[in-house]
């Protein structure tokens, strides 16, 4: 499971920056920013090496974040970019499939890492319009991610978003995502978030399945990915 010289085996495409702002008065230059490391940045990578990882009928996985399927006041931004990720690998899987390449994502959950200072720091830099209607969510972000930083023990050893990494780059049976988080909390609000927006697709339209319709859909589902 090796790639050549001239054709590598496997890509991981692992880069990330954070800013929080509210939706509405994101800076134009941030949010652009940040969807060229986070989005755009994982774009080019694949799109450069993928011929070489057809050549070896290898692998490619991205860091994604459970932010790709969470969403909140001020992470507008940053969960965009990763949503974003979320249709990138499915749709790149279902076009490399028949060339034999396997593609993921790995999702973590919060981590030891320098994220947290840093988007403080950028935060602090930028800070926000005393009259903005968003107030309090700027100072209840700020403090939780203050919090964060100074309780960096209580995060996970970021050791584990590896050992995914490297189960998707060389596990006989590689996984489409991989959800990784250090606590049964994450788990929680990432697993009922998606449940959540399944319930919502399915409210009271023409169209709409039973309870026992859906419980069928997911034996099935679960059935599929044991």
């Amino acid at each position: 499971m090796n790639g050549t010289a001239n054709h590598p085996y496997g890509l991981i495409n692992n880069a990330g920056v954070a800013v929080l702002f509210a939706l509405a008065e994101a800076p134009d230059s941030e949010v652009e920013w940040l969807m060229d490391v986070n989005l755009y940045g994982s774009f080019r990578v694949t799109k450069a090496f993928a011929p070489l990882i057809v050549q070896s009928k290898g692998r490619i996985s991205t860091t994604g974040s459970i932010s790709g399927i969470l969403s909140g006041p001020l992470f507008g931004p940053y969960s965009m970019s990763k949503h974003a990720m979320e249709a990138f690998t499915d749709s790149l899987a279902l076009e490399m499939a028949d060339a034999g390449v396997h593609v993921s994502i790995i999702e973590p959950g919060n981590y030891k890492s320098d994220i947290s200072k840093n988007v403080l720091a950028r935060m602090k830099k930028q800070g926000f319009d005393e009259n903005s209607p968003y107030k309090a969510n700027y100072e209840r972000i700020s403090g939780w991610v203050a919090q964060a930083e100074k309780n960096q023990d209580a995060n996970g050893d970021p050791q584990q978003v590896s050992q995914a990494a490297l189960h998707a780059m060389f596990s006989e049976n590689p996984k489409r995502r991989y959800l990784v988080v250090p606590n049964q909390d994450q788990a929680g609000w990432t697993i009922k978030k998606a449940i959540q927006e399944l319930a919502q697709l399915n409210q009271d339209h023409a169209y709409s399945y039973s309870r026992d319709e859906l419980v069928k859909m997911l034996d099935e589902a679960l059935k599929e990915n044991p």
